[in-house]
């Protein structure tokens, strides 16, 4: 980091750049004689744009390119969805701050009617494997249709592609003041978010002591934890966007309490289950219900998945 300049590195999108925008400002207001500058990078998932991600493979399609600025000088921190993030880090480069969340759940967008009230074979656009198996799981006459693009482009295409219903994050919604579009806010139990859904990851160099100082008040604990749970639970199951894996950890004060889901990607073959401990044991109770979802069915279903044992 340049004395009094901080480089943040940011994909372009609409919704990336209202949260770097975001963290910029939370910035400036505790150190207002920085130069604090958004720097616009251009990732592989923003470049495959006509391609399903789960066909694309590999992970940090959303990250890498950012992360090799980082590395390289170019930029100080990154700002991330959380979602985005891989569990595993190029060496030199860590997570150091976790927002506090933003509303985690997923929420349809219809002409009006509620998930339950969708009619029989009812076309839903979706980018994620997690929310289509999820849904077959509960409606297996629904038409899954997918979909790629910014917020934005997703929700114009309720119409241009003639969907009943598209799917999307809550807080990408609210974030861009679309929140009167939303038609329902699905339940935990019909939908369970993705890995770090809601909140927002800073990442910069490790080494840079002076910068990790700076940038740690923006760290939430308790989100931290949760998130940090499921993101335990997503590397011992080896997961990815090419996978439907969901988890949701939350705490009351005392307790940290965890839900996960694995499933097969036609939602055919299901297991869901949670576990409650200390908040400080996250680490602990990620890797535990993993354990136990992959003991209880969830093993078999990666292996069909991925054709391998995890």
């Amino acid at each position: 980091m340049t004395p009094n300049i901080l480089k943040i590195g940011t994909r372009s999108s609409p919704l990336a750049l209202w949260q770097a925008e975001w963290v910029r400002a939370r910035i400036l207001e505790r150190y207002p004689e920085l130069d604090v500058t958004l720097v616009k990078i251009k990732t592989t998932g923003d470049k495959i744009l006509d391609v399903p991600l789960a066909q694309v493979g590999g992970k940090g399609l959303f990250v890498k390119e950012i992360e090799e600025a980082m590395l390289a000088g170019e930029v100080d921190i990154a700002v991330h969805s959380m979602k985005d993030v891989p569990t595993e880090f190029p060496p030199g480069l860590g997570l150091v701050c976790i927002t506090k969340r933003e509303d985690p759940r997923d929420a349809l967008v219809s002409h009006g009617l509620c998930f339950a009230d969708l009619p029989e074979g009812a076309r839903i656009g979706t980018s994620a494997l997690r929310r289509q198996a999820q849904l077959l799981a509960l409606r297996p006459d629904l038409e899954m249709v997918v979909i790629r693009g910014n917020v934005a482009t997703r929700l114009g295409k309720l119409d241009s592609e003639g969907l009943d219903a598209v799917i999307l994050a809550a807080a990408g919604l609210k974030r861009l003041g679309f929140s009167d579009r939303v038609t329902e806010y699905l339940p935990l139990q019909v939908s369970l978010p993705a890995i770090g859904q809601g909140a927002l990851g800073v990442e910069c160099r490790l080494d840079d002591n002076d910068l990790v100082r700076l940038i740690s008040f923006l760290n939430d604990p308790e989100t931290q934890r949760a998130v940090g749970a499921e993101r335990a639970f997503l590397l011992r199951c080896e997961g990815g966007c090419q996978v439907p894996i969901a988890a949701f950890g939350e705490t009351d004060g005392e307790q940290l309490r965890l839900t996960g889901f694995i499933s097969s990607v036609d939602g055919a073959r299901t297991v869901r289950g949670n576990i409650s401990g200390p908040p400080e044991s996250f680490l602990a109770l990620g890797t535990e219900l993993a354990e136990r979802l992959l003991a209880d069915g969830g093993r078999e279903i990666l292996r069909e998945v991925y054709g391998r044992d995890k």
